[in-house]
């Protein structure tokens, strides 16, 4: 049989072929296999867990989660189908399950937290809660896809959220009652103070209406008294005037004459004494003029003095300075060069030591070589020679010329002797003379010279050790 699973369902086979359960959306049922077809989709689980918490206080703690196998994962695919293989995803077995896991989680998480840590930190112990429940979920191959934490509830007979809340209202009523009380204060007060401050700008203004009427009233009564008075005054003072204008006349012209000469030394002493002043002013004026140029000139000069005196000093500054510069550059070339002097000597005797150093050790490596070649050549021959040291000895004096040697030191020791040898050999006629016969004769006497050196070399071979065996040959031979 061919079977085929909805989008939202998978089959889950066992049997022949199959060593646990095969997944797949779609396949072939063969005979000795069976086939479950389970829904993947998620479920909504509504539960109302009651819990206690650190202060003893039971509450009800409303919650509905979203619950539903992990598809993403294959393991908790198999994990999932094993546990609805013998239930319904809506049985009450699952419920139960999902909701022990839940229950018991939520009453050890809010045992360790009061009541005002659950009620203010709802969104920190939502997430606590969720992770402990995913986490025994994962075993049945179970994902949180949702979760709503309700308001918490009260217990009957342990009304603490409503006592909570009711607290919560009056202190808001009250709060509200104080604010209106506060409010209407304000208010009366405000109108109050509008009130009288009304009154008193009111009679503010009314004081000072009064107080300007009676102004006005005064002066115009001040005014008319003046006007009658001038009056009077003026005529009583005309009365006067006639009266007195001839009594008067007389002292008037006396009077007016010598006014008249006083006013004219006045005004000729008055004429003096302006001019004194104006020349005293011009004096005053021509003194501060000479003065603000005194202090023009000396305030130039001294300027002019100061300037130069600082341009001389920064000259003079300045050449120190560039003077110092010089001497300090001169000082670095030297020093300079001093160094590549020394870097440059260094160099060439650390050349030198190098090239005297390599050439020892080409030395050195040279006379290794030499006798490492010299070792195998001394091998070579003695494994020749069949082991025997003295043919080895023999050879290397003979080789090496020590007897070629020998023989012109002795010849040389001979010939700075300069022998002179007289053979003398007797004839038939006992007189020396020369001959075939005497020849001989004297051949003998030579060989017998020559015989004598073999007990000699004997003697130096026991000495020295040398080899004088092809030597003895030889003078046996003669």
């Amino acid at each position: 049989m061919y079977r085929v699973a909805s989008p939202s369902e998978f089959l889950a086979i066992t049997g022949v072929g199959i060593g646990d359960i095969k997944l797949a959306k779609k396949g072939w049922i063969l005979p000795g296999q069976s086939c479950t077809i389970f829904d993947v989709s998620p479920v909504n689980y509504t539960f109302e867990v009651q819990a206690m918490s650190a202060e003893k206080l039971p509450f009800v703690l409303p919650a509905v989660f979203t619950i539903g196998p992990r598809v993403d994962d294959e393991q908790s695919l198999f994990k999932y189908a094993k546990l609805i293989s013998r239930h319904d995803k809506l049985s009450s077995h699952v419920k139960e399950l999902v909701q022990g896991i839940i229950e018991g989680e939520t009453r050890v998480l809010v045992a360790s937290m009061t009541m005002e840590e659950v009620f203010k930190g709802a969104k920190e112990f939502k997430q606590e809660v969720f992770e402990k429940v995913q986490l025994e979920l994962n075993q049945f191959g179970l994902l949180i896809y949702n979760a709503n934490v309700k308001q918490l509830v009260d217990v009957r007979g342990h009304e603490y959220f409503s006592y909570l809340g009711q607290k919560t209202q009056m202190e808001a009523a009250n709060q509200a009652r104080v604010d209106v009380a506060e409010a209407k204060m304000k208010g009366e007060v405000g109108s109050k103070q509008r009130e009288g401050q009304t009154l008193q700008n009111a009679a503010k203004i009314d004081a000072q209406t009064k107080i300007f009427a009676t102004q006005r009233q005064g002066d115009g009564k001040k005014e008319e008294i003046k006007v009658k008075t001038e009056v009077k005054i003026y005529e009583n003072h005309r009365e006067a005037e006639v009266a007195e204008a001839n009594a008067d006349l007389a002292k008037k012209k006396a009077g007016w004459t010598r006014e008249a000469q006083v006013a004219e030394v006045e005004a000729t002493k008055a004429v003096s004494l302006r001019d004194a002043e104006l020349q005293r002013e011009v004096e005053r004026m021509n003194a501060l003029t000479r003065i603000e140029k005194l202090k023009a000139e000396f305030l130039s000069k001294a300027s002019v003095d100061y300037e130069t005196k600082v341009q001389e000093a920064n000259w003079e500054l300045y050449k120190n300075q560039k003077a110092a510069e010089a001497i300090l550059y001169e000082k670095e070339k030297e020093a300079d060069a001093q160094k590549a002097t020394a870097d440059a000597t260094f160099y060439a005797r650390k050349q030198s030591a190098d090239g005297e150093l390599y050439a020892k050790q080409k030395e050195a490596e040279g006379l290794v070589a030499l006798a490492q070649a010299q070792g195998v050549y001394l091998r070579t021959v003695l494994d020749a020679l069949g082991g025997d040291y003295a043919a080895l000895r023999d050879y290397l004096m003979i080789n090496g010329g020590m007897f070629q040697e020998i023989a012109k030191i002795n010849a040389g020791a001979v010939h700075g002797l300069q022998p002179k040898i007289s053979i003398w050999t007797n004839g038939n006629s006992g007189e020396a003379h020369d001959g075939a016969g005497g020849g001989g004769n004297a051949m003998k006497e030579v060989a017998g010279v020559y015989k004598m050196l073999p007990p000699l070399f004997k003697t130096v071979q026991e000495q020295t050790g040398n080899a004088t065996t092809a030597v003895d040959g030889h003078f046996d031979r003669l």
